[in-house]
């Protein structure tokens, strides 16, 4: 028993030096001014509205991101279960080949796709149609976040269908329930926890990314994630930079506990 105990020693160290310091020290420097003493004023100015516009826009966007790669991620996900166990594992490679590459060079990749004299336009052009302005704009934006993070939302749900009892649709079937009716009633239902944890590793990432912004933004505005990055890096401005992170935190963590609220709720009741 004891030795099992002592295998758990280095997990808990990691978690301490990489997680319990860390939140502490941004707690701190948040609570706290230049000379080190308490105070609320850093809570107060990133409570001020213009930051919290700043906020708001980057948690629409995300959103926004989030709900186009459930849209594409489940129907992908979906069709790879689906495929011949031949061309299933050919099929997962091609959906996770993107994230081998460097994250910056492919949002780099994407400047030359939408920039005004690029690909996408050059396309238009060619089939006689007006070119359009995307880069440096919000549709971007959300372009590169739906490229870079929608195999986190095809993973979670693949991985949840495959282990999926089959038999559960037979019975369905047996039942004479047609296909659309046994994919409402049992295979949407159990493939929830995959959607749940999709949407999160979507929408982490997306609220605080700063790179696509930059790049594909064009920096004409700032998201939560390019503002934290701001005060920490050009400004020099820790304590106001770690208000902003814990109010950007206290975000996260709610939309943690709404999903695993609504699974109590929902008693594992099919919709």
């Amino acid at each position: 028993m004891m030795g099992r105990r002592g295998l758990m020693y280095p997990y808990h160290l990691w978690m301490l030096l990489f997680t319990v310091v860390p939140l502490g020290l941004i707690l701190y420097f948040a609570l706290t001014d230049k000379t080190g003493a308490f105070t609320l004023a850093n809570i107060r100015q990133a409570a001020q509205p213009v930051y919290l516009g700043v906020l708001w826009h980057s948690v629409w966007l995300a959103l926004l991101a989030t709900g186009v790669c459930l849209l594409l991620g489940y129907p992908m996900a979906y069709i790879l279960v689906s495929s011949p166990i031949k061309y299933r594992n050919m099929l997962v490679v091609l959906t996770v080949i993107p994230m081998w590459m460097n994250f910056l060079l492919r949002t780099y990749a994407w400047l030359t796709l939408l920039e005004r004299n690029g690909l996408i336009n050059g396309v238009l052009r060619w089939l006689g149609l007006p070119a359009l302005q995307i880069l440096y704009t919000d549709y971007a934006v959300i372009l590169g976040m739906v490229y870079n993070f929608l195999p986190f939302m095809i993973l979670p749900i693949y991985s949840v269908l495959m282990k999926m009892d089959k038999s559960l649709l037979e019975a369905a079937e047996d039942l004479g329930a047609d296909s659309f009716t046994a994919f409402r009633r049992v295979t949407l239902p159990l493939s929830l926890p995959g959607v749940y944890a999709g949407v999160l590793m979507v929408f982490m990432p997306a609220v605080t990314t700063f790179v696509i912004s930059r790049l594909l933004g064009g920096g004409q505005y700032m998201l939560i994630g390019n503002l934290i990055e701001q005060q920490f890096l050009s400004i020099g401005n820790w304590n106001f930079g770690s208000a902003v992170s814990v109010l950007m935190l206290i975000i996260i963590l709610l939309t943690m506990l709404v999903p695993g609220k609504y699974r109590e709720e929902e008693g594992g009741m099919l919709i």
